[in-house]
Order: structure tokens, then C-alpha cells, then sequence
């Protein structure tokens, strides 16, 4: 099933690839792909990018054990498939309470 553009569903990939600035973001950070995994058929969506090229972009957010992630995501609508931009631990000075909206400079 290919995911519709709605707020309430979740990522639904075909398939998930990662680029390699994902995959040195894994290492040096230390997250493993199965939570990134976790993160795109689990966490919310708080950010759209519809106009970024080659495909649409978007930034999931999950919060497991307390520990937050963000998820950079690019979604080929035609094929299915996900790509994984980078991985981040956000930052709670750049981020408010929750991690889902980005504080004011």
C-alpha cells in the first residue's frame, strides 16, 4: 500500500533505502536502522517539504524509551519507496517541548 497525503496515516513504504550520508549519521550517532524503520511506520509527521526535488520530503518524529528521533524522508509516490536523508537526535534548543515545532530565533 502506497501512503496517501493525509495527516492522520502513517508512513507506508514498499521499500526504504538509505543514502550514505544516512548511513555515517547511523554510525556516528548510533542509531540503529531499526529504529529508523520504527520511526517511518510509527512516528508522526510533523513537517511536509512538497515542493523538494526529486521527490517530496518529509520529518517524522518518534520518542522511544524518552529519547527522541527525527527522520529526514524523500517519498516516491509512483514507486513506493522511501529514501532515508539523515537521522538526528533533535536539539532542545532548536526544538520546543516535544520536539515537534522549531523554537523562534
Amino acid at each position: 500500500m502506497i501512503w496517501a497525503m493525509e495527516p492522520s496515516l502513517k508512513m507506508e513504504c514498499k521499500t526504504i533505502k538509505f543514502s550514505s550520508h544516512a548511513i555515517r549519521r547511523l554510525f556516528e550517532r548510533e542509531i540503529s536502522k531499526e529504529r529508523v524503520v520504527a520511526t517511518i511506520k510509527e512516528g508522526e509527521i510533523i513537517e511536509r517539504y512538497p515542493d523538494d526535488k526529486p521527490y517530496p520530503t518529509y520529518l517524522l518524529l518518534s520518542i522511544m524509551d524518552h529519547i527522541p528521533l527525527h527522520v529526514v524522508l524523500a517519498f516516491d509516490g509512483e514507486s513506493g519507496a522511501c529514501y532515508v536523508i539523515t537521522v538526528y537526535h533533535p536539539d532542545q534548543d532548536i526544538w520546543m517541548p516535544g520536539f515537534k515545532t522549531r523554537r523562534k530565533p
